[in-house]
């Protein structure tokens, strides 16, 4: 488990990588240049530069932990299957957000023990906002240089009339609006990248239902972040959390959410 000092570190280096990114966002047209890779996501030097600054942080302070990116060549799973620590990452969640300019991308960092997410990180570089969470020691949402606000879910019904309800903002899934007919006036908010997780965390949005195979590295931070502030993120078959470092590293169909209650 990660002492306070190491906490301290990561988030430093996250931050580093995000002033990064936002150089380019700000100045470096350059960074607007699109690579597509062969799942037909985009790719930007931004994304790389993040990835190559927080990898090597990583590799230096933390050597015998492997490292899963959105950014590198994943090791095959006979390899993986040994692996009892290892962190998961996504340099930059939300491209599209970046190259659309909407300000909703994220870093999200997680640890993983045992196929199961020990501690998460996500960093809003637009918005100079960490959040963060331990398992057994909570969530939290970093306010100033060494001033944390606690984070907690709300508690809600799904009879509810007028849930928040996070819905993608450049995905939308038929699978998905089956699950939102179910609802009663649901209201609707859109958001990209992680700030959906982070929305559930803070008690500012209830339900988010996810009926695609996004990756490990898409929701393992956040999933910590939520659970740790009192809500889930759960398989949407089996209502189990969902496990990390699988032979794929695609994500069941999955529902985030705050504490349901009958």
């Amino acid at each position: 488990m990660l002492n306070k000092d190491e906490v301290k570190r990561i988030i430093g280096a996250i931050r580093n990588a995000g002033e990064a990114i936002m150089d380019f966002y700000r100045y470096d047209k350059s960074a607007l240049q699109t690579y597509i890779k062969s799942d037909d996501s985009p790719l930007t030097i931004a994304d790389t530069t993040a990835n190559d600054l927080i990898c090597t942080f990583l590799k230096r302070n933390f050597p015998e932990i492997p490292i899963i990116s959105e950014e590198k060549e994943i090791e095959d799973y006979e390899i993986r299957k040994n692996w009892t620590y290892l962190w998961l990452l996504d340099p930059l969640d939300g491209t599209k957000e970046f190259l659309n300019r909407t300000d909703e991308f994220s870093i999200n960092l997680a640890l993983i023990h045992d196929h199961s997410v020990v501690a998460g990180f996500i960093y809003l570089p637009v918005f100079d906002e960490m959040y963060y969470a331990i398992r057994g020691q909570g969530a939290f949402h970093i306010l100033e240089e060494d001033s944390v606000k606690p984070l907690n879910v709300n508690t809600f019904s799904l009879k509810n009339r007028g849930l928040n309800v996070m819905v993608s903002r450049s995905h939308q899934e038929m699978e998905t609006q089956k699950y939102l007919d179910e609802l009663d006036e649901p209201n609707l908010l859109t958001k990209g990248s992680s700030l959906k997780f982070i929305n559930i965390a803070k008690g500012e949005a209830d339900y988010y239902p996810r009926m695609i195979h996004i990756m490990e590295w898409d929701t393992a931070a956040g999933q910590i972040i939520i659970e740790e502030a009192g809500g889930s993120l759960v398989d949407a078959i089996n209502g189990l959390p969902l496990s990390y470092n699988k032979p794929s590293v695609f994500n069941p169909y999955f529902i985030a959410s705050g504490k349901i209650i009958d």
